[in-house]
């Protein structure tokens, strides 16, 4: 599960209450648990022990230094999608062999960076991006690895903004383009085209979409003679938001398990979500009440513009007061728990049972730790918020909040409009 807790009617992470926090760095921020993180990857690299796999976080999900630092140190690999995500996993001191690439609109640039730095794999995810990573490392005189991407036609039970296994998806190729380029491999002197990669989405709660792709990809392989060295399976496990009832890392590892072994090959996962979501929450502010004849909206100093999930995906997260009053169920109404951005769209939840709130109360958004910060933007120039991670009983400031200064960083006015 997770390190937070109420303990006496107050809101604790780890061994810290998440109000003394608040008092020292100012809300809205997000805050991580370092325990919850490593527990959940330990969890994993726990339960496919049999097979070893690589196990390369998804820096999409969390991408704070800190936090993938943290991973790092604790053996994992990193699952980079851009030039941003590589630049910060250089920072993080990964090992370079443990770094697999993704993503449909790799840059020229960006390969290059990865073919230099000595990345394990590209995932790759069309014949124009090979033709352009044979290009580079060509150029370069280096032999690179390459996975191709497979679309398996799989549709599994999640939003459709965040199933990737779909045929009509933007991601992977199809079983017939992926046997031609593997029949062709000789064009393409300077790619070891060794690896087959599967994603089917993200935020699913059984084994059945994960193990109906894992057995199309093995049998397309064996039916079609295909020699490799290395399936990657993705990610995209789910969590507890409210009432979800996801597999285990156990029960997710015993079932596609028995499947990998048979296939002889190494394998790689890239889990984002089941590592960092439950591992963080957003705490943020009370700043006003507002009843109207219809409903009663709690204003906070958080919206959309730090948390845009329940915007974009119509998802839910548990929202909780960081500090519960004496008999404070015999005070709950259902709320709406709202932003201060100028959209109908900004909301952090509706129709919620809470206690009742006053001006600078603080609500903890749960399940925040993964897609929280790095889908963040700065609209209504708005600046994006601190972030804070607890470590062995104490915290520290991992990301500071943004200023106005650092909203204007890098414009200017021209002369002409002076």
């Amino acid at each position: 599960m997770h390190e937070f807790s109420f303990r006496n009617n107050e809101f604790y992470c780890e061994d810290i209450k998440i109000a003394d926090i608040a008092a020292r760095v100012g809300t809205p921020f997000y805050l991580y648990s370092y325990k919850t993180l490593i527990d959940h990857y330990k969890k994993l690299k726990t339960a496919f022990q049999p097979i070893k796999p690589l196990i390369s976080f998804s820096m999409k999900s969390n991408s704070n230094l800190a936090v993938i630092r943290a991973l790092v140190k604790n053996g994992a690999g990193l699952d980079v999608v851009s030039g941003g995500e590589l630049y910060r996993a250089r920072l993080a001191g990964v090992n370079p062999k443990k770094v697999v690439y993704a993503g449909v609109g790799k840059r020229s640039d960006e390969i290059k960076d990865a073919i230099e730095f000595g990345i394990l794999f590209f995932n790759t995810e069309s014949e124009d991006e090979l033709e352009e990573i044979q290009s580079i490392a060509g150029k370069l005189n280096r032999k690179v690895n390459v996975a191709i991407r497979i679309n398996p036609d799989v549709i599994p039970k999640t939003h459709h903004y965040i199933a990737t296994g779909k045929g009509e998806s933007k991601f992977g190729l199809d079983f017939d383009t992926a046997h031609k380029i593997f029949n062709m491999r000789w064009k393409y002197p300077n790619l070891n085209i060794n690896g087959v990669h599967v994603h089917i989405g993200s935020q699913i709660l059984d084994a059945k979409p994960f193990e109906d792709a894992i057995e199309k990809v093995l049998e397309f392989l064996k039916a079609r003679k295909i020699d490799v060295e290395y399936f990657n399976i993705g990610g995209g496990l789910g969590i507890i938001y409210s009432i979800e009832n996801p597999q285990t890392a156990k029960s997710f590892a015993q079932k596609v398990i028995p499947l990998l072994k048979k296939s002889r090959l190494k394998i790689i996962l890239e889990p984002g979500r089941f590592v960092s979501g439950n591992s963080g929450v957003l705490v943020t502010r009370v700043i006003y009440t507002k009843r109207t004849p219809r409903k009663k909206f709690v204003i906070m100093d958080s919206g959309m513009s730090d948390l845009i999930r329940p915007s974009l995906y119509e998802a839910y997260h548990k929202i909780v007061p960081v500090k519960v009053a004496e008999n404070s169920s015999e005070t709950c109404e259902k709320v709406d728990i709202v932003g201060p951005i100028c959209e109908s769209g900004d909301f952090l939840g509706k129709d919620r049972l809470l206690p009742q709130v006053f001006k600078n109360d603080l609500l903890a958004v749960m399940g925040a730790g993964a897609y929280g910060f790095t889908m963040a933007s700065n609209y209504n120039a708005r600046p994006r918020p601190a972030e804070v991670m607890v470590i062995n009983k104490d915290f520290y400031v991992i990301r500071k909040h943004e200023t106005y200064r650092d909203l204007v960083r890098g414009e200017t006015i021209p002369k002409v409009l002076k």
